[in-house]
C-alpha cells in the first residue's frame, strides 16, 4: 500500500472516529440535560465523561487536519519548472545552502533584476519553493486560508475604499442622467512587514545529497510563519506587523459606521445567556447583510467551539456538526467553522467569535520573494538560515465582518 493510500485510510478512520465521538457526545449531553431537569443538577461523572468526549473530538479533529495537510503536500521536485533558468537557479541555490558558495546566485539575481531582490541581504529561494511555502501557509494559517491574498512587488499596497458605496441610479435609455449623491472614497494602505524564521541545520545534513534543501527550508519555516501570521491577522496592532481584524475600533452593530467593526452582544458578561443561548449566534449571522452572508464563515478557537457544541435548535437538533469529508470543515448553523487558536477565550467583554465573508473583508498582502541568508558563524557547529518574507494585512471591507461580544451591551 502506497504512502498516499495509507494517509487516506488514516484520514477516513479519523473521520469515522470523529462521527462516533460526536454521537457519544450528543448521547451524554442528553443525559446531562435530563439530569438537570430531574435532579436540578448534573452528576459529576456525567460531566466528566462529557468533557472527556469533548477533548477526544478536538484531538480527532487535529488528526484529520494533519492528514488533510499531508495529502495536499507534494514534493517540490515534482513541481519544479523544466526551463533552463529555473534549473540553473535551483542548482545555484542548493550550492549556496550546502556550502555557502554564492557567486552563482549573485550573478543570477543581478542578471534577473528581480523586483523581489531587495538590498537587505540574503538570496531569493527558487520560485517553486516560494510557491510551496505560500501554499503551505494557506493550509496552516487559518485567516490566510479564507481571506483575499494579493501579491505585490512594492513595499505596500494602496487600495481605494468607498465609504458610502458607488454612486448609481436608474434611468430610461433617452432620459437625462441626474446627479447622484457624491461618493466618498478613502485610501487604505497595507504595508508589507518583515516576517522571519531562523532554522538551524548540521553540516552533515547539508552534505547529504538525498536531502532536498528547498523542501527542507519550506518544512522548517512553514509552522513558524503560520503561527506568527495567524496571531497578527487576528489581533496584530499594525506596528511592524499586519493589523488584525480585532484591532480595529468596534461599535455596537446598531451604531455601525464605516471604518469600524460592528458587534452583537450576548447580553451576559463573559458568557451566553442562560435561556436560549444560541439566539446570540443567530443574531450575529443576521447582522451581516445577505450579500456577505452567503459566503459567511465562523472564526473561533477550540475552547469557544467546545462551549457552542452543546447548543441545540428549538427542534432539538445540534447546531454544530462534524465535517462530512476530509477536505471539509465542521459547520455551525450550516456555515463553515474556521478554527483560529489566536481568537480570545470567552471572558468579560471578549470578542471571541467572528462571522463574515473574510474573502471580501480581510486582505493579505504578500511581497514577492522569500529570502535566505546563510549564517555558519553565530551558532557553530550549526548553520543558521535567516529566512524572511514580507507580508501585510488588514480589513478592506468593514461591512463584511461582524463580531460576537460576550458582554451585556
Amino acid at each position: 500500500m502506497s504512502s498516499l493510500e495509507t494517509k487516506t485510510l488514516s484520514g477516513e478512520e479519523a473521520l469515522a472516529d470523529l462521527h462516533r465521538a460526536f454521537t457519544a457526545f450528543k448521547d451524554t449531553n442528553e443525559e446531562r440535560l435530563a439530569q438537570i431537569e430531574t435532579r436540578m443538577g448534573v452528576d459529576a461523572l456525567t460531566e466528566e465523561k462529557l468533557q472527556r468526549i469533548d477533548r477526544a473530538i478536538d484531538e480527532t479533529k487535529r488528526r484529520i487536519d494533519r492528514v488533510a495537510l499531508d495529502l495536499s503536500r507534494p514534493r517540490l521536485g515534482a513541481s519544479a519548472s523544466d526551463d533552463a533558468p529555473a534549473r540553473e537557479h535551483k542548482s545555484a541555490f542548493a550550492l549556496y545552502m550546502r556550502s555557502g558558495e554564492a557567486v552563482g546566485l549573485k550573478a543570477l539575481e543581478s542578471k534577473a533584476l528581480s523586483a523581489g531582490s531587495g538590498p537587505d541581504g540574503g538570496y531569493l529561494v527558487p520560485t517553486p519553493a516560494e510557491q510551496e511555502i505560500l501554499r503551505r501557509l494557506t493550509r496552516l494559517s487559518p485567516i490566510r486560508a479564507i481571506a483575499s491574498v494579493r501579491e505585490i512587488s512594492t513595499h505596500s499596497l494602496r487600495k481605494a475604499y468607498s465609504t458610502q458605496g458607488p454612486a448609481s441610479g436608474w434611468v430610461a435609455e433617452a432620459d437625462p442622467r441626474p446627479q447622484t449623491s457624491s461618493q466618498q472614497i478613502v485610501d487604505l494602505t497595507f504595508p508589507a512587514m518583515e516576517l522571519y524564521a531562523m532554522p538551524a541545520a548540521t553540516q552533515t545534513l547539508l552534505d547529504d545529497s538525498a536531502i532536498d534543501v528547498e523542501q527542507w527550508i519550506a518544512e522548517e519555516v512553514q509552522t513558524v510563519f503560520a503561527e506568527q501570521e495567524g496571531a497578527a491577522f487576528v489581533s496584530g496592532n499594525g506596528t511592524d506587523k499586519p493589523k488584525g481584524f480585532l484591532a480595529y475600533t468596534t461599535v455596537a452593530d446598531a451604531s455601525w459606521t464605516s471604518g469600524n467593526i460592528g458587534y452583537v452582544a450576548t447580553g451576559v458578561s463573559g458568557g451566553f445567556a442562560a435561556s436560549n443561548p444560541s439566539d446570540a449566534l443567530f443574531n450575529l449571522v443576521y447582522a451581516l447583510r445577505a450579500g456577505y452572508r452567503q459566503n459567511g464563515k465562523f472564526v473561533l478557537n477550540r475552547q469557544t467551539q467546545s462551549t457552542i457544541r452543546k447548543f441545540k435548535s428549538s427542534t432539538g437538533e445540534y447546531l454544530w456538526a462534524p465535517p462530512a469529508t476530509l477536505d471539509q470543515p465542521a459547520s455551525l448553523l450550516n456555515f463553515p467553522v474556521v478554527e483560529a487558536e489566536d481568537m480570545p477565550n470567552v471572558g468579560a467583554d471578549s470578542l471571541s467569535v467572528a462571522f463574515g465573508d473574510f474573502a471580501r473583508g480581510y486582505l493579505v498582502v504578500d511581497r514577492l520573494g522569500v529570502r535566505v541568508l546563510r549564517d555558519p558563524y553565530s551558532a557553530k557547529p550549526y548553520v543558521l538560515f535567516y529566512t524572511t518574507k514580507r507580508v501585510g494585512g488588514g480589513v478592506q471591507d468593514f461591512e463584511a465582518i461582524k463580531l460576537l461580544k460576550f458582554g451585556a451591551a
